[in-house]
């Protein structure tokens, strides 16, 4: 089954036709019988006997659109102008600025933004590095960091190719929690040498988002810039998608009446995600979860992971299974109230489903494709969350990234904590009312304007509560170091 035309695939086209009456019309239908939905038509020039218009349509691939432009140029009397692809032309020139907060009109201003000025706030710096936070874009900055070996639905495509998912994640950062971010793509895939310049560039920015790194490299990455910055580091393939998971788990189980210490949830997938998931879980109070990975369900007993090469597995093995299940991912499907998946395309069946208990819950993150196609799994399953904008309950990591950043933020928080992860998760779970989630309906909006304040607001309550009060006063740098004496 072909996919489905897409604004990510959206083209206008510039075209001149006679202006009878039905020749719009004509090519309208003609669009539609090809596949493409008609979203615009702007006349953009008419004469007497021919018009100029611009179509702009969903297409379903590149492929597609070239088939309809063709089909189009068929008809009597059309002549074909520019065809733009309308995700291209929003690139162009990448999607950032960098903009002065001041102005620089005179002379007057530029002593005072540059030089002589700038030095006295230099020194004050030098006297006291956290006067930083204050005086510099430092207060406000994240650095969004890749080595581009993981790229979503794209996988290793290099640094370059990622900059502009980068670029994306900046631009995100700032329209939702107004921090200005900028993208780090790292020419490098060597752990040491990753771990050494984001070590580097650190003191310019009040946090870390690693993205798009592969496992198990990212795994050490964000362990030992954790231990060696003073800055928090936050590895938003892991953490970010873990916090969206939890908090729609927390209210698809609140819809069929079930509680996350009682259910019994199996996971596919180990990976960065999956060991991130299964963290927050573990935390959150998850007792009975049996994990899956390429090989079948992981147990102390399986060969790969008692030999200790594979790490991440052995953990896995001594914190779940209690029961010492073996097997597939089928078999451990059997009787589960919770299917969560952060792994491959179709690897459960309308049969595994089926299987589950009454009232279950199916999380098919996987992107593009999912584990299940979600209308097949809704025919068992009471709730069904995938990975995808085009159905309802989208685990989308925008949900709660810029939020989580502008609570250590305006905490001037030197870490992440399990306990910051809950908070945010929780805190997202409840902007959906009890009088308005259901089963399609888990998760809130990216555009909710409560998102990204609420889980900011939680996240800086648990940093200041875990350092008993508020973070240490920081020096007024707007003080002069002589004040005692007069002008």
């Amino acid at each position: 089954m072909p996919a489905a035309p897409s604004i990510a695939n959206s083209v206008t086209v510039r075209l001149e036709l006679p202006a009878a009456p039905t020749a719009v019309s004509n090519m309208t239908s003609l669009i539609e019988k090809t596949g493409g939905v008609v979203t615009g038509l702007d006349v953009t020039g008419s004469g007497q006997t021919r018009l100029r218009v611009d179509v702009t349509m969903l297409t379903r691939d590149p492929d597609h659109a070239d088939e309809i432009v063709e089909a189009i140029r068929t008809l009597d009397g059309v002549e074909i102008g520019k065809v733009s692809d309308r995700t291209f032309l929003l690139h162009l020139g990448g999607k950032l600025t960098v903009e002065s907060k001041v102005p620089i009109r005179t002379r007057d201003d530029l002593s005072l933004i540059y030089t002589p000025g700038v030095a006295r706030v230099c020194q004050a710096i030098a006297r006291n590095p956290e006067d930083a936070r204050r005086l510099t874009i430092k207060r406000n900055t994240v650095a969004v960091v890749t080595d581009g070996t993981a790229v979503l639905g794209l996988g290793d495509i290099g640094p370059l190719a990622a900059m502009p998912v980068m670029e994306g994640k900046a631009a995100l950062f700032k329209r939702f929690a107004d921090i200005d971010a900028f993208p780090i793509c790292l020419d490098t895939t060597d752990v040491e040498e990753i771990i050494l310049t984001v070590k580097a560039i650190a003191p310019g920015f009040a946090g870390i988002n690693l993205e798009d790194i592969s496992a198990p490299r990212c795994f050490e990455i964000e362990e030992r810039l954790r231990q060696e910055l003073d800055i928090p580091v936050f590895h938003d393939d892991q953490h970010g998608t873990a916090i969206v998971a939890l908090a729609a788990l927390r209210n698809a189980l609140r819809v069929v009446g079930k509680r996350l210490e009682d259910v019994r949830l199996v996971m596919s997938g180990a990976g960065a995600a999956g060991t991130a998931i299964l963290k927050l879980l573990l935390h959150a109070g998850a007792r009975h979860v049996v994990v899956a990975d390429v090989a079948g369900v992981i147990h102390a007993g399986r060969e790969d992971v008692s030999c200790g090469d594979y790490p991440n597995q052995t953990w896995i093995a001594e914190h779940t299974n209690e029961q010492g299940m073996t097997g597939t991912l089928s078999e451990a499907m059997a009787g589960a109230d919770v299917f969560l998946g952060v792994s491959a395309p179709n690897v459960l069946t309308e049969a595994d489903v089926a299987s589950m208990a009454p009232d279950s819950v199916v999380f098919a993150m996987a992107n593009p494709t999912p584990e299940i196609d979600p209308e097949i799994a809704a025919r068992h399953a009471a709730v069904v969350a995938t990975g995808r904008s085009d159905f309802a309950n989208q685990i989308n990591n925008v949900l709660v990234f810029p939020g989580v950043f502008r609570g250590l933020i305006d905490a001037a928080s030197r870490h992440v904590t399990m306990d910051v992860l809950l908070a945010a998760a929780d805190a997202l779970a409840d902007v959906v009312g009890e009088d308005e989630r259901n089963a399609t309906y888990i998760i809130p909006s990216v555009f909710n304007p409560d998102v990204s304040t609420v889980v900011a607001d939680a996240v800086r309550r648990t940093v200041l509560a875990h350092s008993a009060g508020e973070p240490p006063a920081l020096p007024d740098p707007t003080a002069r170091p002589d004040a005692s004496v007069t002008a």
